[in-house]
């Protein structure tokens, strides 16, 4: 009885017009107060989603005000990171030198290698192919981290250190930084944290590498390395110092036509025939007197020293010595290389990163200019006690006499 009656008061209820519309209202303004609740509640969360994207945590996207003062803030604190700072081969400055003239030149042979290294760099990015999916696909999702430095090539200029990088970075096993980053002779103050910020990422088992050549020269660097890693290993490419001279003042004429002759730089004298020692170009190849220095903090069995001439004659063989060196298997083989008549170097089949054949730039194979005879055996008879030395303090006869 009780339900028919109910029944037929909500019949009698919906059967009028006006009252239909008030309940049909009723339920919709109940709709959107609900809604309105949950939009007010999802909002309230939005200042946390702020908060972590600011701390560095990845949200897919996040809504909210900032303070000016905050955005500020920001904008110092990633302006204040230095930045890293490039260039390419650009070595050795003179720690000494006696005269004016001898210093506006000097100054302008670090200017020619810079320009000569910017040349070198761009057409290496014209002559190289972005990587390959397949030679990067450990990196491709960020993997891996950013570590200093396990190994450096320290030396010398005009030794054939580009080469040996680019030879080396063939390695599977070997991630290095193309551009020199000049840390322990320009960039020190820095800090090693922007250093580390140079390399690439590696994954474990691999090989952190750099090469900046005029470490080897500069006096500070030894100790400079021992205290960021008395385990680094270090690697020398030796070159016979008188053709090394030469070939560094064929860069610096490519660039300066004007510069005095090889034979008016050479001596302090020409007719007593005591040589400029001041010259970086003559004082680079006095290897013993450099090795010293880096003597007194790295044991011998830490530094390998390369071949400039066999890695040209057989840089299969000098590069399997460097593999044994680092400790790592040799997968760098006689079948990576062939001869390029034309530059008369070897150059790599395939490159890092690509399915293209890959030779050094057009700043490397210079013809070197005509010296007299009478110079170049000058020369060797200066460098030869020093290379004698340096035989005795590698156990190793570089043939150079």
């Amino acid at each position: 009885m009780e339900y028919s009656l109910v029944c037929h008061s909500l019949y009698a209820l919906w059967s009028s017009p006006v009252k239909k519309k008030i309940i049909l209202l009723s339920i919709m303004f109940l709709i959107w107060v609900y809604m309105l609740y949950s939009c007010v509640g999802y909002c309230s969360t939005m200042p946390s989603l702020v908060v972590d994207s600011y701390r560095g945590r990845e949200t897919g996207s996040a809504v909210g005000k900032r303070t000016e003062n905050s955005r500020t803030d920001l904008v110092s604190r990633l302006l204040a990171k230095p930045q890293p700072w490039e260039d390419i081969e650009s070595d050795y400055e003179e720690p000494s030198i006696k005269t004016a003239a001898s210093r506006d030149l000097l100054n302008n042979e670090l200017e020619t290698d810079r320009a000569d290294d910017w040349d070198e760099m761009r057409a290496e990015q014209l002559q190289q192919r972005a990587p390959e999916p397949s030679a990067m696909s450990s990196f491709s999702n960020g993997s891996g981290s950013k570590k200093l430095p396990q190994a450096i090539i320290i030396g010398v200029k005009k030794g054939g250190t580009r080469a040996l990088l680019e030879f080396l970075r063939v390695h599977p096993d070997i991630r290095a930084v193309g551009a020199e980053p000049h840390f322990f002779d320009r960039n020190y103050e820095n800090g090693l944290e922007w250093y580390r910020e140079l390399m690439p990422k590696t994954l474990e088992g691999q090989i952190t590498m750099e090469k900046t050549p005029s470490y080897f020269v500069t006096r500070e660097a030894p100790a400079r390395i021992s205290a960021m890693s008395r385990d680094t290993k270090l690697i020398v490419v030796v070159r016979d110092p008188v053709t090394r001279a030469i070939s560094d003042f064929t860069q610096t004429l490519s660039k300066k036509p004007d510069i005095p002759s090889f034979e008016s730089l050479t001596f302090k004298n020409r007719t007593t025939g005591l040589i400029d020692t001041s010259w970086s170009a003559i004082q680079i190849g006095i290897y013993a007197k450099h090795l010293d220095n880096w003597l007194q903090y790295f044991p011998m069995k830490q530094i390998l020293f390369v071949s400039g001439e066999r890695l040209i004659s057989d840089p299969a063989g000098e590069l399997g010595r460097v593999q044994d060196f680092l400790g790592l298997k040799r997968i760098i083989t006689d079948k990576h290389f062939y001869f390029n008549q034309t530059k008369g170097f070897p150059c790599l089949k395939k490159a890092e990163g690509s399915s293209k054949p890959h030779c050094l730039g057009k700043t490397k194979g210079r013809t070197h200019p005509n010296i007299d005879p009478e110079v170049v055996q000058r020369l060797r008879d200066f460098y030869r006690p020093f290379n004698m030395k340096f035989y005795q303090m590698t156990g190793h006869n570089f043939g150079w006499d």
